[in-house]
């Protein structure tokens, strides 16, 4: 005797597919978007909770849809990290927030660097960091002057709209387009006219998870956009036509993914309709049922960019896009424009780095000074925490480079000042498990005395986490944040190891080795010996990337 197959008349969940049909059942995530759209808040924030309070505000509205406003609720001081998978978020957070500030290509005035140091000075007890994703973003700011930090920045055409929460993120691009001879095209147009037809619209303030583009045609391929959800990779076709190589299903966190070519060739003119084609797809085919899988990486790790093209052309675009060639490799490894770059009007562009980003907003005020000093009062934000004064003539190079320094701003840093990035760590960060920005400056001083003669190029990521914020998994270093057992047996802040990420040809995610952690103590010491293991047995110009592929796993512990 057979016993028959039940057939359940519950529907079937599947992957949350809207276009499948699948907008039930949600999970918490997916019913406070539905119960409100996230751009919705802005309104209560001016009218009800900056005029009741921190404790006026709705716990949906706290702890969601206030990111669609740039908005998160910072750790409380003192919590250790091995704290923060055990306290619920009320426990966790403070009464301030961080904010974000959105700047789309990184592209910034002089007037507008000064009223972005100022909120930080007036409001935000003048701590900023400029992130790797071309932002500034506050700490310490309390609901009661939201209000007035958003009249200020919207008064230099700047906002914190959709900076955070599951819409368009900042749209990344080169902070010299436009400036350079070698450049493929300028994308700074295209990025323009995309954030104002889209961002804030409802059509995309409701996606499955956040969604990061980049637009560039940057030969160094400064944006990263081998790591982002959908990128505009500038090429030039077989007749010599500038235009755009589309990159989908980048990412990092805890399942890395490479974007892939989708293999067509894009005009600029059909950039915004191409990108708004995308973000539908996402829209309405991203997985919703699981947060952990609700990535474009996961969809097309799934389709694969032959089921994508189709898809984007007959359901969205409604045409079909030639074929295209892939872009030239990256034209240098070092893609944070840091130093003096030649521009094609023959002026100069200066880079310098920050310390792993973080300023104040009185030294933000003074570098908008210095801009105006030397330049035409513009900068840029670049994807690696570093800043750029544009318009700099011959005769005032030196002469700007010196006052940077007079503010440890270096326009020719160290090896590892200048390859040094960090998250914001334990100090403010709510999923953190170590404290990072401290740390990663005391780290690269360390390394400047211990190997003072250093001479190649080495990115050391710190993270406090497992989110890869400062992208541990595409760095020669990268340490992730975790608690780990000293030589005692305490339990105490460290990292586990991952070495030799590479971005470009060949790339490549950090590898682990057996779980290889260190403490947080022993940081430097690991450097120290695995970069003069490198020194001693590299090839003449051998990468420390290509040296970690071919190097015994001893060498590396």
């Amino acid at each position: 005797m057979t016993t028959p197959t039940r057939v359940s008349s519950r529907p079937q969940r599947g992957e949350g597919q809207w276009a499948l049909g699948y907008r039930e059942p949600l999970n918490p995530n997916e019913r406070m978007k539905k119960d409100s759209d996230g751009l919705d808040v802005r309104q209560r924030i001016l009218d009800i909770y900056s005029k009741g309070g921190f404790d006026s505000i709705d716990p949906g509205d706290l702890r969601g849809r206030m990111r669609w406003m740039g908005l998160y609720t910072q750790r409380a001081q003192g919590i250790p990290g091995g704290k923060t998978a055990v306290l619920e978020p009320e426990e966790l957070e403070d009464s301030y927030f961080m904010m974000r500030a959105r700047i789309d290509g990184g592209q910034l005035t002089s007037d507008a660097l000064r009223v972005i140091g100022g909120i930080s000075t007036d409001f935000g007890r003048d701590v900023a960091d400029v992130t790797d994703r071309q932002n500034v973003q506050y700490h310490w700011i309390r609901i009661e002057d939201v209000p007035e930090i958003w009249r200020r920045l919207e008064s230099v055409g700047l906002s914190t709209m959709e900076a955070c929460g599951d819409v368009p993120r900042v749209m990344l691009g080169c902070p010299l387009a436009g400036i350079l001879e070698d450049e493929v095209l300028d994308a700074t147009d295209v990025i323009a006219e995309t954030v104002a037809k889209y961002v804030g619209s409802p059509e995309f303030s409701n996606l499955p998870r956040k969604w990061k583009t980049s637009m560039s045609g940057c030969v160094d391929h400064c944006t990263e956009p081998e790591i982002d959800d959908v990128s505009f990779v500038g090429v030039r076709n077989a007749d010599g036509e500038a235009g755009y190589d589309l990159w989908v299903g980048g990412g990092l966190s805890t399942n890395p993914k490479f974007a892939q070519r989708i293999g067509v060739f894009v005009r600029p003119d059909q950039v915004t309709d191409v990108w708004a084609a995308c973000t539908a797809v996402f829209r309405d085919y991203g997985y919703r049922r699981q947060r952990n899988r609700a990535r474009i990486k996961f969809l097309m790790a799934d389709w694969g960019p032959e089921k994508f093209r189709q898809v984007l052309q007959d359901e969205y675009l409604h045409v079909q896009l030639p074929d295209g060639p892939a872009p030239a490799p990256a034209k240098h490894d070092q893609r944070d424009h840091v130093g003096v770059s030649r521009q094609k009007d023959g002026a100069n562009a200066v880079g310098f780095a920050l310390r792993t980003g973080r300023i104040s907003g009185s030294l933000l005020t003074t570098i908008a000074d210095l801009a105006d000093e030397y330049g035409q009062g513009r900068i840029r934000t670049t994807t690696q925490q570093k800043l750029v004064i544009l318009d700099v003539p011959d005769e005032k190079v030196e002469a700007l480079v010196a006052a940077l320094a007079e503010h440890d701003l270096q326009v020719r840093p160290s090896a590892f000042r200048r390859g040094t990035m960090a998250c914001t760590g334990l100090e403010f960060c709510k999923l953190a498990i170590v404290e990072t920005k401290q740390h990663a400056q005391d780290l690269y001083a360390e390394l400047e005395k211990r190997l003072p003669d250093f001479d190649t190029p080495i990115g050391i990521n710190v993270n406090g986490c497992p989110n890869s914020c400062a992208r541990f998994q595409t760095a020669d270093i990268g340490f992730k944040g975790s608690m780990v057992r000293d030589a005692a047996g305490e339990m105490v802040e460290g990292f586990q190891v991952h070495l030799g990420g590479h971005l470009g040809v060949e790339a490549t995610f950090g590898r682990k080795f057996r779980g290889h952690k260190v403490t947080k103590a022993e940081t430097a010491d690991y450097c120290e010996r695995v970069l003069r293991g490198f020194l001693e047995r590299r090839t003449p110009g051998e990468s420390f990337a290509h040296y970690v592929s071919r190097a015994d796993e001893d060498w590396l512990l």
